[in-house]
């Protein structure tokens, strides 16, 4: 007869990071999601409370330092202040002649959107994308419900927008303190509460998102949809157009409503609370009403069958993946024509005074006028085509750790054909989208009386393409030589490289700092003319970086999750 094993209280769990929470937790059902929740939600907080607080820093003592004059801070302040293209893109500008109103604009109008866009990736991952791994099967496994899982998933992501606010707190009362600045203590605590609010209620949202949508992708496609449409209510709220009521019908215009620093608001929070409160509780009462691994929004079992692009695995791709770059085209076309037709005022507002083409200059953007907000908007639009690189690499990442590779590998079809399928189409997904940003651009500028060619703005759009064949590069050679790492390591590039092109002309960072930033490379064209020279070696270091990328794929095993 077969010897069984003895019987024992402790619950028969595979060797992974599971079965290492319910021993290090000492088998509490109770804290066992809490805990891992918490230590991967607030090691990304606290990185990203880090980055907040240099932003802070940065916006403040570079404000301190360019401006040193009374008289310089007004004229800058006539400048930026009042441009209507300006305040849609950043938010109203309130007190910005003064140290505290700058850096509570620039950082509230750059961090909110940051921070929405980190809460719903953190939501969506923590919550449907530990379910479509199939870790929240161990958990539902033991002593625990589906709806007190989702409980405790949630207290954990909470405590990981509190990490952010912490160190985002910490890091803004040292700025405070500084000789040149002079915020309060208290002053810079509602700073970096209004800094992370839009993180926690983007955060719930992704959370509410991850009950309705099947995989973690969809998931995330809801809860950017809804990052976007806030976003565009914002926009038209600031645009100056007379719907300024608009700012309370999205969650982003509440946090602009907060005003730090200058005419602070606290009673706006009781919207903001009540909105994360309603939704957590929402997203915990779904989790409770479906079964593991379905969602609110079904998908269908079962299909009339579509045959169409499914003869070739270049083919599958596209069919996968074509909702997802439709999403981004038709995305940057609109934001291109919201810029394109908000160019003539923004560049009649900078041409106004002498000092305009001065402050572009230290903020890194070549050119003066409308043409000089339009090579700012296309700077903006390739860090779009830089997402859409990430996502679509991750995707090719996800399909190895899925367990769906295997089955292509296994039938007549070469690792390099299906590398090659996968990175051509996100090749002519950038090639569309920097097409669409040209042409969207053109056709809404010039009819406000911008002087610009068509060629000009292809030539512009055509200059985005070239920092996302590198990050193509560079997502496949990690893709090849280090899988797990491959969507950290490109997503951690572009906002690395982001993060430098904003602060690092206004602190006067060193040059080899500046070339560590892939957006630095680019000219803003259509101000100036691209330089060519520098988008051919982009473009030879990411074919270069993708070759070796292939050849490290096709010598190692597959690697799962």
């Amino acid at each position: 007869m077969l010897a069984l094993p003895a019987t024992t209280d402790q619950p028969l769990l595979p060797e992974t990071v599971e079965s290492r929470d319910v021993a290090r937790l000492g088998r509490n059902p109770k804290v066992v999601v809490v805990g891992r929740t918490t230590r991967r939600s607030a090691r990304s907080g606290s990185l990203w409370g880090l980055v907040f607080g240099f932003y802070v820093f940065e916006s403040a003592i570079g404000y301190s330092s360019v401006y040193k004059t009374a008289a310089s801070r007004e004229l800058m302040a006539k400048t930026f202040g009042s441009n209507a293209a300006i305040s849609a893109l950043i938010g109203p500008a309130h007190q910005i002649q003064t140290v505290a109103g700058f850096a509570a604009w620039r950082s509230l109008g750059v961090l909110s959107i940051v921070g929405a866009v980190w809460g719903l990736l953190a939501g969506t991952k923590l919550l449907r994308g530990e379910e479509e791994a199939g870790r929240w099967e161990l958990y539902l496994a033991g002593r625990t419900t589906p709806r007190l899982a989702a409980v405790q998933a949630l207290v954990g992501l909470g405590i990981g927008v509190l990490s952010l606010w912490v160190v985002t707190a910490i890091s803004t009362i040292a700025v405070g303190r500084s000789a040149t600045v002079h915020f309060g203590v208290t002053a810079s605590l509602f700073l970096a509460v209004a800094l992370v609010s839009s993180a926690a209620m983007f955060l719930v949202v992704g959370a509410l998102s991850s009950q309705m949508a099947a995989t973690r992708r969809q998931a995330a496609t809801y809860a950017g949809v809804a990052l976007g449409i806030s976003f565009a209510l914002r926009m038209v709220t600031d645009s100056g157009i007379g719907l300024a009521w608009l700012a309370w019908a999205t969650p982003l215009g509440w946090v602009e409503e907060l005003q730090p620093l200058t005419s602070p608001h606290p009673a706006v929070l009781i919207p903001i609370v009540a909105f994360i409160v309603l939704l957590a509780a929402v997203s915990a009462y779904l989790a409770g009403k479906r079964d593991l691994d379905a969602s609110i929004i079904h998908d269908h079992d079962t299909a009339e069958p579509h045959m169409a692009l499914l003869s070739g695995s270049g083919g599958m791709a596209v069919r996968l993946s074509r909702g997802t770059i439709i999403v981004w085209v038709i995305a940057v076309a609109l934001g291109s024509l919201m810029l394109g037709a908000m160019a003539k005022s923004a560049g009649d507002s900078l041409s106004a005074t002498a000092s305009a083409e001065k402050i572009l200059a230290r903020l890194g953007v070549s050119g003066s006028g409308a043409l000089a907000y339009l090579g700012v908007s296309f700077l903006i639009t390739s860090l779009l085509a830089a997402l859409v690189v990430a996502s679509l690499v991750a995707t090719m990442r996800g399909e190895e750790a899925g367990g769906r590779l295997d089955h292509l590998l296994v039938r007549p079809l070469s690792r390099w054909s299906w590398l090659a399928g996968r990175s051509i189409l996100v090749i002519a997904a950038v090639a569309a989208l920097a097409v669409v940003a040209g042409v969207a651009s053109w056709v809404a500028a010039v009819p406000t009386g911008v002087d610009v060619s068509l060629g000009s703005m292809l030539g512009a759009g055509v200059n985005m393409a070239p920092p996302s064949v590198f990050l193509l590069g560079l997502g496949i050679f990690t893709f090849g030589v280090w899988p797990r790492a491959t969507t950290g390591v490109v997503y951690g590039m572009i906002g690395w490289s982001f993060l430098i092109e904003l602060i690092g002309d206004v602190i006067n960072a060193n040059h080899w700092l500046l070339d560590t930033s892939v957006f630095h490379q680019m000219a803003t064209a259509p101000a100036v003319s691209p330089n060519w020279t520098t988008n051919c070696v982009l473009v030879v270091i990411g074919v270069a970086a993708a070759l070796c990328g292939g050849v490290a794929f096709t010598h190692r095993d597959l690697a799962g999750t």
